[in-house]
């Protein structure tokens, strides 16, 4: 009888450590599932969210994934405070993209009761707030917090919140900063969602980083990827001091500023390297400036900015002499009249060669590059 107890005694036991184990693992594989359900809702609308509210409209398709998908997580995650908010605040997040602000004002609030400190909740209140310095504010108020809390290199949050830094950032036209908030994020352990969906935006703010004027006229020309002469001379006349040999610190308009140009050889007759002689005609103001005649124009400002116009021909002295002269760049002539300007821009780093070998002078060049070009100069 002793023998029979012991044995109901072991088996009761046992079964109570396997039900338990049963239920720990119920809740590990119900732990995964939502943490992929999260992931899997994070993955449908940051890229809608990187895009815009009016085209992700337009993605009607995913938008209504996104939103099924919330629908059925909803059902679940009622056990779960933390869980219920995330899949609120992402709900928020989504209504804002939708259009309907005050739906995502309330999920916000709702998010906020039932568990405030999670990311979702935290990046759909700086969503909220339609003033960018304001939003700037705020994610740099929760990056301090981060920092103050943890000794963690990057802590849940630092990523998430360098987006909204760097997008704050860049509407308030600080690229440069922009730029770098966007890299601390994409340093980050984020998930690569983020990266394929702001890339864009990060190059962009890079592109943008030597802007520090407050024209909307140059921050035009700067997106454009294609620029002309007239363009060329606005963006340095406004952002730097290149021209200030001619003007003497007068306002002269870019008509007046090309011709005098054009007059002192600054600007090139033709944009063809290949060319042996200067064409009799001159070109037009509104002509599309190549990377050949941003290459002419970019040395000829380096020579007149170190007084030294021996600079113009240094380099077709050394290699475009001799009965068999050679070029050190593939597509540049060594008798090219644009030979030394390409070599002397490549050389001192001004500017480069877009596949190591070939300078590719017939291509149009962009006005972000160009900016990118003058600074260098007008900061050496």
């Amino acid at each position: 009888m002793k023998n029979y107890a012991l044995l109901v005694f072991l088996a009761a036991a046992f079964f109570t450590a396997c039900t338990s184990l049963q239920k720990e693992l119920s809740i590990d594989n119900s732990g995964d599932k939502t943490e992929k359900n999260l992931t899997k809702l994070e993955e449908l609308i940051v890229p809608l969210e990187a895009a815009g509210g009016p085209e992700a409209r337009k993605r009607q398709s995913e938008m209504t994934q996104a939103r099924r998908l919330i629908g059925s997580m909803e059902k679940e995650s009622s056990f779960d405070a933390d869980y219920s908010a995330m899949v609120t605040a992402w709900s928020g997040r989504l209504a804002i993209l939708e259009g309907k602000s005050s739906d995502a004002r309330r999920l916000y609030r709702q998010s906020l009761s039932l568990s405030p400190g999670n990311v979702p909740t935290i990046i759909l209140g700086i969503r909220l707030e339609g003033d960018p310095e304001k939003q700037l504010e705020l994610a740099d108020k929760e990056l301090a917090i981060i920092q103050l809390s943890s000794r963690q290199q990057f802590s849940p949050g630092f990523g998430e919140l360098n987006i909204e830094k760097g997008k704050a950032l860049a509407e308030l036209r600080r690229f440069a900063e922009a730029a770098g908030a966007f890299d601390a994020a994409f340093a980050s352990a984020l998930n690569a969602v983020y990266r394929e969906s702001y890339q864009n935006a990060r190059d962009r703010a890079w592109d943008l980083r030597y802007f520090d004027g407050n024209l909307t006229g140059s921050l035009n020309i700067l997106e454009r990827e294609v620029i002309s002469w007239k363009d060329c001379i606005s963006l340095a006349k406004n952002e730097t001091r290149l021209f200030q040999f001619i003007t003497g610190g007068r306002n002269i308009t870019e008509d007046e500023l090309f011709s005098r140009l054009l007059e002192r050889s600054f600007i090139p007759a033709t944009q063809d390297i290949n060319v042996n002689e200067w064409p009799a005609g001159k070109p037009g103001i509104e002509a599309p400036l190549l990377r050949s005649g941003a290459a002419w124009l970019a040395w000829h400002l380096y020579a007149e900015a170190r007084a030294d116009r021996g600079l113009l021909s240094r380099y077709s002295s050394r290699y475009a002499t001799g009965s068999n002269p050679r070029s050190p760049i593939a597509d540049v002539p060594a008798l090219s009249p644009f030979f030394d300007s390409i070599l002397g821009c490549v050389e001192t780093e001004i500017m480069s060669l877009p596949d190591g070998r070939n300078f590719r002078g017939a291509l149009p060049i962009r006005g972000a590059e160009l900016l990118s070009i003058l600074k260098k100069i007008d900061n050496q």
